[in-house]
């Protein structure tokens, strides 16, 4: 695992904003009612959000289809994630997106 995911996981466990170059964790609070989250974002494209009350992730699937690149998979991974790429067709959970 790199520093900056290792980081990106500090700072969603501490419920914190942390701007970590092409990485961004932001912590928020209220004005949902499943709870409070950590979305993260790449080079400024959300990629996923962390349920801090249920503790899941929510890949969000889209950009993940449209930006499938190496750095994107191996953030979501250091999250949790079960996602990569085989023939050229990415996969989340065993399905391909």
């Amino acid at each position: 695992m790199r520093k900056i995911e290792k980081k990106m996981l500090e700072a969603i466990h501490a419920r914190k904003f942390a701007y970590l170059g092409n990485t961004c964790v932001e912590y928020v609070n209220a004005g949902n009612p499943h709870g409070t989250r950590s979305e993260i974002y790449l080079h400024g494209n959300h990629i996923a959000d962390y349920w801090h009350d249920s503790k899941t992730l929510d890949v969000d699937v889209v950009t993940l289809a449209k930006w499938s690149t190496v750095t994107t998979k191996s953030r979501l991974r250091a999250l949790g994630a079960n996602v990569y790429t085989k023939n050229h067709v990415t996969y989340l959970n065993g399905e391909a997106i």
